[in-house]
């Protein structure tokens, strides 16, 4: 897969949480860099920029170019802290990729033909349980995504991750710790509630509780 991600970032000494804070202040922000035969690499970079870059999906699951200093690193992205109520990366983890070791890192699942279902067009509704898959492969088979495709799909079908189509050099590791592991990715399920309920027949008389004076409150 081609490089079409470049991030900028500066190395660092200073640890802790002031440092943290005082980075944060000037629009930076920590990470590390790690993996590989070298030693782990505390870095900062530009908030901003990293920003605009997660606006795009396909950076998640790129080989990205971090440029630390000027000199470039193959990474993948491997983890991101946020602020749990602003906009806000508060610190980014970045794995070194070597051209001959498989990687193992999550990609997002692609759901196709959904609109021409055969069991959307009887009704049907859609349930995705699971949106993104972790795979192992080595860097230059590590797809983009993986496709789903759900234009034969009738109700009651549905798709488990050993149904997955995919790419060559590509697998799922979880697959290999037995069928228990083999997760449900979405069902195509009757878009009503469930079962709707005979009407009885004429004569018959529906069970019916008798009431027993006062409802018993829930709490």
């Amino acid at each position: 897969m081609s490089n079409e991600f470049e991030i900028n970032a500066q190395s660092r000494d200073d640890a802790g949480k002031g440092a943290s804070r005082r980075l944060r202040r000037t629009n930076q922000i920590p990470g590390i860099v790690y993996g590989g035969k070298s030693e782990p690499k505390m870095i900062s970079l530009a908030h901003n920029e990293l920003m605009l870059h997660l606006e795009n999906e396909a950076f998640y699951s790129h080989i990205l170019n971090l440029k630390i200093d000027g000199k470039g690193e193959q990474v993948i992205l491997k983890d991101l802290q946020r602020h749990p109520a602003k906009p806000i990366v508060l610190h980014a983890d970045f794995q070194r990729v070597s051209a001959k070791s498989k990687l193992r890192t999550s990609v997002p699942l692609h759901f196709i033909g959904e609109d021409v279902a055969p069991g959307i067009k009887m009704g049907g509704a859609i349930s995705h349980s699971i949106t993104s898959v972790e795979i192992l492969c080595l860097p230059k088979d590590l797809p983009e995504y993986i496709e789903v495709d759900m234009s034969e799909m009738e109700i009651g079908g549905s798709v488990h991750m050993s149904e997955l189509n995919l790419p060559e050099g590509v697998e799922i590791p979880a697959l290999a710790q037995g069928e228990e592991q083999d997760m449900l990715v979405v069902t195509l399920h009757s878009g009503h509630g469930g079962m709707e309920e005979e009407p009885a027949e004429a004569g018959e008389e529906a069970d019916v509780e008798a009431p027993s004076g006062e409802a018993d409150s829930e709490e």
